[in-house]
């Protein structure tokens, strides 16, 4: 049902997914149907970049319909002439949920109709070359999380293992196989660099090679001698985008005779020289400087930092951002063995989460809306955000903000210990929330360490929980015509009424950032199913 809303197989150009989102490339992105890929049962939202459609299923299930989606457009290459696309079908009507009326569901409709508007307005905004070319670069990471996990995994039960005395004949083993990837990351960073940028993908990870080469010892640069891997995942990327150019230039001059024998050879001379004798030694002090700084920032200034980076991160999520991250997070675990910006980003999460339980307490009366919640709860516990920010919070709109409000909390919470000296990392990237726990270290004892992230979560719950059971107002009752109180709408506080007893708009924001009128009954939610998403 899913490829059909997006044109059928032959309008897909590529296929990929994340931990929670497929992620699909149109040739034509106006024959998608967003609002029926909304609608498909299990898909809990939608973001457009140009002619990249990410539809988010959850952890649970996108790699199963990503490998699904794969099959069936193999499985439709035309083998005789293509006949017509197959006609999207027609979402069957969804019954009310008991006790919700029939003007919630028109109220829905009108708001997912603003908020496709909006949408648009900001695809048209985010549509700069510095946002693409973030997202690019994070399109070189995202393969790479898998392997970051297990390895980080692995790295922090030989760290167990070794300080602990145990099993001290396993420990060198489970050591080598945990730091092997990450030794040569470099090659696998040029590898998808060049994959991304349009090059042949076996030339960027040859040019990136050069970073991790033993040999670059014997190297002299800037009156210095290079040392393997210096400038890590920066020097890679860097130096395999100077070879897709190199490459793209001698294909369009060399013969097409030499072309074979040429190209390959110039791409990697030219970008392995400026490598060694520049990106290199660039790269380094960029890598030393971000080390540095992070350092510096949360030495001296922890709890706002910590507060800035957590009340700032669902955002970045909510428009696939945060990926751009990655280069930094592998930068600091080369450097230091973990990244200490991660915990404070989690904490994020755990602000959603408190505030996805104060929609489920306080508007008890909606049934849908809370199987949504206890579907997409497990996921957000475990730092998966985006089932509950397109499922939730951001269609109702202050549970938004309130949930970076708990995020701001539990990450200046992090922060401010930082600020005494206790450092809370992670040595890989990927999990979150409870999920992170394995992968804690720090300057500290583990026990200490876990304890502070544990306060962290904590604090966010509490905050985003308390915030958004403040602010969020309560449904009102109204009698059917038996007698039985039956949910109408959300009540809104401080009502004013004309002379002759209208109510007049409260004023309140609503869900995509315009007044909405008192007068209007709250959409109703469906499960896995936004409506009005800004």
């Amino acid at each position: 049902m899913l490829l059909p809303l997006v044109g059928g197989p032959a309008n897909v150009t590529s296929v990929a997914h994340c931990m929670t989102r497929l992620r699909l490339d149109l040739a034509d992105a106006s024959a998608a149907d967003e609002a029926g890929l909304r609608a498909l049962p299990g898909v809990l939202g939608v973001v457009v970049d140009g002619p990249s459609y990410q539809v988010v299923l959850g952890p649970a299930a996108v790699t199963g319909v990503t490998t699904e989606v794969e099959r069936l457009i193999t499985a439709a290459t035309p083998a005789t002439a293509p006949g017509p696309e197959p006609a999207a079908p027609t979402p069957a009507p969804t019954p009310a949920p008991t006790g919700l009326a029939a003007p919630d569901r028109t109220t829905a409709a009108e708001l997912a109709a603003r908020g496709a508007v909006l949408r648009e307005e900001r695809r048209r905004r985010n549509a700069t070359p510095v946002k693409s070319a973030l997202r690019r670069i994070a399109a070189v990471f995202v393969p790479l999380i898998p392997a970051l996990i297990g390895c980080g995994i692995l790295a922090g039960l030989a760290g167990l293992l070794a300080n602990t005395g145990a099993l001290p004949g396993l420990t060198p083993a489970l050591t080598a196989v945990a730091s092997a990837f990450m030794a040569l990351i470099a090659v696998f960073v040029g590898y998808n660099t060049a994959k991304e940028f349009g090059g042949t993908p076996v030339l960027g990870g040859a040019v990136a090679a050069v970073v991790v080469y033993p040999g670059v010892a014997q190297v002299t640069a800037f009156g210095v001698h290079l040392a393997p891997g210096q400038g890590g995942v920066l020097g890679a990327l860097a130096a395999a985008l100077l070879g897709t150019y190199v490459e793209k230039w001698c294909r369009g001059r060399v013969p097409g005779a030499l072309d074979v024998l040429l190209t390959p050879t110039v791409t990697v001379l030219t970008a392995g020289l400026v490598t060694l004798y520049g990106l290199m030694y660039a790269a380094g002090a960029v890598a030393t400087a971000i080390g540095t700084a992070a350092d510096w920032l949360l030495a001296t200034t922890g709890a706002f930092a910590g507060l800035v980076l957590g009340g700032l991160f669902l955002p970045l999520v909510m428009l696939g951002l945060h990926q751009a991250l990655i280069p930094i997070h592998t930068t600091l675990i080369e450097q230091q063995g973990y990244t200490v910006l991660l915990p404070l980003l989690a904490m994020a999460g755990a602000g959603q989460v408190g505030a996805a339980l104060a929609v489920y307490v306080r508007l008890r009366h909606d049934a849908s809306l809370r199987t949504t919640i206890r579907s997409a709860l497990p996921a957000g516990l475990l730092g998966v955000g985006e089932p509950l920010i397109y499922g939730v919070s951001l269609p109702l709109g202050r549970p938004f903000l309130t949930a970076c409000a708990g995020g701001a909390a539990g990450g200046a919470f992090v922060g401010f210990f930082a600020m005494l000296g206790d450092k809370v990392g992670a040595t890989a990237i990927g999990p979150s929330g409870w999920a992170l726990f394995p992968l804690l270290a720090g300057n500290r004892p583990p026990a200490l360490t876990a304890a502070i992230y544990a306060g962290g979560l904590l604090t966010a719950y509490v905050t985003g929980f308390a915030a958004t059971y403040a602010t969020l107002p309560v449904p009102a009752l109204r009698p059917e015509p038996d007698g039985t109180p039956q949910p109408d709408r959300v009540a809104e506080p401080h009502r004013a009424a004309e002379p002759d007893g209208a109510p007049v708009p409260s004023g309140e924001p609503g869900p995509n950032g315009e007044p909405v009128p008192s007068s209007e009954p709250a959409p109703s939610s469906e499960p896995g199913r936004p409506s009005g998403v800004s």
